[in-house]
């Protein structure tokens, strides 16, 4: 499956739904990203059961604002839509795939549970131990 580019109105679509989605921040100006592509493209190939989206950073400064994009190439990982991994630099093939095995290994129960349990201690609800 070839990579999805990302707008305003399409990121919640793709991004939010089910699955497992990597998003690469990128821009033309960019000599790591354009080393990156080749290989983000490749894995798009390999994985046809995760979404490969990209974003313009030059064309789509609000989303990369929104997700404090400081520094680019920035690859985030969202599952089942939650971000689960963002980091800038650019990964080596062998990085990626990797990455992609943890990505795909990671408990999403486990994580919603963290993310209740963090929002009921941080949040308006009494919290009682």
């Amino acid at each position: 499956m070839a990579t999805v580019e990302l707008s305003q109105e399409n990121f919640d679509t793709v991004v939010g739904g089910e699955g497992l989605v990597l998003v690469d921040f990128w821009a033309e100006w960019c000599g790591p990203c354009k080393m990156f592509g080749p290989v983000f493209e490749k894995s798009s190939e390999e994985h046809t059961d995760i979404k490969f989206a990209k974003v313009d950073t030059e064309a789509q400064v609000e989303l990369a604002q929104a997700f404090e994009i400081r520094s680019i190439p920035t690859l985030m990982a969202v599952r089942d839509g939650v971000v689960l991994y963002s980091q800038p630099g650019a990964l080596p093939s062998a990085a990626l795939e990797d990455l992609i095995k943890q990505l795909r290994a990671v408990d999403m129960e486990e994580v919603r549970a963290q993310i209740a349990a963090h929002e009921a201690e941080h949040g308006t609800e009494p919290h009682t131990h």
